[in-house]
């Protein structure tokens, strides 16, 4: 999740468990501690892909944060001893873990048991969604105003938690609803993502993938039994095939669980991790490989400029969540003619 909704989480959690014995002082270590996993984000890996595919991993792995939970705990008892160190550790470990737990209802990708196991992205919640920050926030500022405010901290966790649970179900209501639609398309068996749209879980974006098809569909958990719209994008499996030998093409594959579009550019293949973005404005692409005398040969990998967003884009998905449109292509972020598909 973003920066300000982890300050929150770690806040609220903070000042719920010792905001009566700390004072305010409780909520600054709680934002604190909510944002230490994301420092690694200062490391350089030497790579673009390995910059992308760390990020999230060892800073978030309870392997790690249990431990370190324990030692800080420790440290911040011998600062502050009127608080309890079992009190302390309830803190830190609180906070520091639900971090982590919260980054893998994201799409992202969170390596919460580093170094063993992929990624865990559950997809249920967008990066930014602010009904899921907001009751988090009031909490804080009712503390801030009227400390120790201890039951408006725990209601906005309460809330917050809730709202969790309700993109989980959101999902699966999603997910079997397209499902149909998929076999009837030739897709029976396809990795498949289902996604919330940009700061909200009422619209949804599914992506399924075969060797050689990739399929968008966007479609609102309250619209029952309207008709799908499928948009189907090109792919290029022997591109694909032919950088699979690739480490940094592996480890991107692992990463992204092979939700990877290929395209050759001037003589340099790129990968595009379709999870995130929509199409047309993915923000992650790397340059993988470049053509060498007829052949493909593996380069360090670069990433590409971020692409624009295009100014249109909210007021398009927010005339797709009210439904005053329909159907919302992707690829041209555009609504079809009547009578036509994406």
């Amino acid at each position: 999740m973003d920066s300000i909704t982890q300050v929150a989480l770690g806040a609220s959690l903070a000042g719920a468990v010792a905001g009566k014995t700390l004072g305010r002082t409780a909520l600054v270590i709680g934002a604190g501690l909510g944002t230490l996993p994301d420092l690694d984000v200062i490391i350089d890996y030497g790579s673009a892909v390995a910059n992308f595919t760390q990020h999230r991993g060892f800073s978030h792995s309870l392997f790690i944060l249990v431990p370190l939970a324990v030692l800080l705990a420790w440290l911040l008892w011998r600062w502050r001893p009127q608080l309890s160190f079992p009190r302390w550790l309830t803190l830190t470990a609180l906070v520091l873990v639900t971090h982590p737990l919260l980054d893998s209802f994201t799409t992202y990708g969170t390596q919460l048991f580093w170094p063993l196991g992929p990624p865990v992205a559950l997809s249920s919640i967008f990066i930014i969604d602010p009904l899921y920050t907001l009751p988090l926030i009031v909490g804080c500022l009712v503390f801030l105003v009227r400390p120790p405010a201890r039951r408006a901290l725990v209601t906005g966790l309460a809330l917050s938690t809730l709202y969790l649970g309700w993109t989980l179900s959101a999902q699966q209501v999603v997910t079997e609803r397209i499902k149909p639609a998929l076999v009837e398309a030739g897709l029976e068996a396809p990795r498949l993502l289902v996604q919330p749209m940009p700061f909200n879980t009422v619209l949804w974006r599914a992506t399924a993938l075969t060797e050689d098809q990739h399929v968008e569909i966007v479609t609102g958990v309250f619209e029952g039994d309207t008709p799908l719209s499928l948009e189907f994008l090109p792919r290029d499996p022997d591109l694909a095939r032919a950088v699979s030998g690739f480490p940094e093409a592996q480890r991107l594959d692992w990463f992204t669980r092979g939700f990877l579009n290929y395209r050759l550019n001037n003589g340099e293949v790129m990968a595009t991790d379709i999870r995130l973005g929509i199409p047309g404005a993915h923000p992650f692409t790397f340059v993988l490989a470049e053509e060498r005398n007829g052949r493909l040969q593996p380069v360090t990998s670069e990433r590409t400029a971020r692409p624009p967003v295009n100014p249109e884009a909210l007021g398009l998905l927010w005339s797709r969540l009210t439904g005053a449109t329909p159907a919302l292509c992707l690829a041209s972020l555009a609504t079809p003619a009547p009578g036509q598909r994406c």
